[in-house]
């Protein structure tokens, strides 16, 4: 169950047994069904969940409408990180777009970690910096590029997710209505 974490961790830190042996004692693992929700807005983040296999989505819902904030596949990790690290109320609902199989760690046991396991607090590092580079690029992206080319850059970027998640997913991922994303591919079928 733990074999995606720790292979994801290697990949960014070197870990040795004992190291691992002593993460892994603060992972809890968690099954989650098909549009089961993790968190719900309202309530406290009281974990990060990385996906070991299914999807998830994280969301909110603002007048009827959804605003899909992440998706997260085999990998990735999943959390409204200002709840996880202040205490407060979520703003955003994360749910399963498959059955899924999740490594959950706790706020208290993360404060642990970074407190006693220095490759824990390196990977974090690691992690909190590419999350924060992806979201200058989305941003770039969807402040400068038509909406053709953040599809195709959606796509390329992340084949996975956009042959897993209904096109009206992706059109709110990209600030976009479905029929919006409809039009625009429609569009980019023609020229071809």
């Amino acid at each position: 169950m733990y074999d995606l974490f720790f292979q994801k961790f290697r990949e960014k830190v070197p870990l040795s047994v004992e190291e691992e042996q002593q993460i892994k004692s603060y992972l809890t693992p968690k099954k989650l069904r098909k549009r089961q929700y993790l968190l719900q807005e309202g309530d406290i983040c009281k974990t990060l969940a990385f996906v070991e296999k299914g999807a998830l989505r994280e969301y909110s819902v603002d007048n009827g409408s959804e605003h899909i904030i992440q998706f997260a596949v085999e990998g990735w990790t999943i959390s409204d990180l200002f709840s996880f690290l202040t205490g407060e109320p979520a703003i955003y609902n994360i749910d399963a777009l498959e059955d899924s199989e999740l490594i959950l760690i706790t706020r208290t046991a993360h404060e642990e970690l970074l407190q006693t396991q220095p490759k824990y607090e390196t990977y974090n590092r690691v992690l909190i910096t590419s999350a924060y580079v992806a979201l200058q690029r989305r941003l770039t992206a969807s402040i400068s590029l038509s909406i053709e080319e953040r599809y195709t850059n959606f796509t390329t970027m992340y084949p996975d997710i956009a042959q897993r998640v209904p096109q009206h997913m992706i059109a709110s991922y990209l600030g976009l209505t479905p029929e919006t994303l409809s039009r625009a591919r429609k569009k980019m079928t023609t020229r071809k």
